[in-house]
């Protein structure tokens, strides 16, 4: 088994800035807000969070158990 990857880039889409957070392991995250533009990400249609949607990684849950692993999946 794989170890789960706990750091993820988040991109912004709309002004493209890019930070590396600490993905939590016990919730979805739901909204990030950009430290740039202020944007509030939103996860995409089918996604569970925001990693998901923007992320570098997937989020622990989907890691460690595929695409039905996740919050309200």
């Amino acid at each position: 088994m794989t170890a789960v990857i706990l750091e993820s880039t988040l991109t912004c889409p709309e002004c493209g800035h890019a930070k590396t957070e600490t993905m939590p392991t016990d919730a979805c995250q739901w909204f990030y807000d950009c430290e740039q533009c202020h944007a509030v990400l939103k996860p995409k249609p089918g996604d569970c969070c925001v990693y998901c949607s923007y992320g570098t990684v997937p989020c622990p849950p989907i890691q460690e158990r595929g695409k039905g692993g996740c919050c309200g999946s």
